[in-house]
């Protein structure tokens, strides 16, 4: 069992820039795969960024390449930098983990996946 608990969520005009966090807990070690999923309302769970624990191999969505940064700190904490946001950024953002598996470099950003989620943290953008 993995425990996630997001934090940093708020509203900020478009060019604008938050910091989400997730601390993970449990059993949980450097063999897990932590991401970043956002939902806006009424549209799917999105993958938007995911990172292995044990090298760094980090992934990103192209709607968020370059705006958007994932770090980790080895104690099973992650972070999601964002810059220049836009309103389309606006939705609920979800920290998740999953333990590393065949072929998860081609489906990170598939919801099913991932195993644990966090509560989530809303973002809102506004114009």
């Amino acid at each position: 069992q993995v425990h996630l608990v997001e934090s940093g969520g708020g509203s900020v005009q478009a060019g604008g820039s938050l910091t989400l966090s997730c601390v993970a807990s449990g059993s949980i070690d450097s063999r897990y795969i932590l991401g970043w999923f956002r939902q806006a309302s009424g549209k799917e769970r999105e993958g938007i960024a995911a990172i292995y624990v044990a090298d760094d191999v980090i992934f990103y969505d192209d709607s968020v390449k370059g705006r958007f940064t994932i770090t980790q700190d080895n104690s099973f904490k992650v972070y999601l930098q964002m810059n220049s946001l836009k309103p389309e950024d606006t939705a609920m953002y979800y920290c998740a983990a999953t333990p590393l598996s065949a072929g998860w470099f081609e489906a990170w950003g598939r919801e099913d996946e991932w195993n644990w989620w966090g509560q989530g943290a809303q973002v809102t953008v506004s114009s």
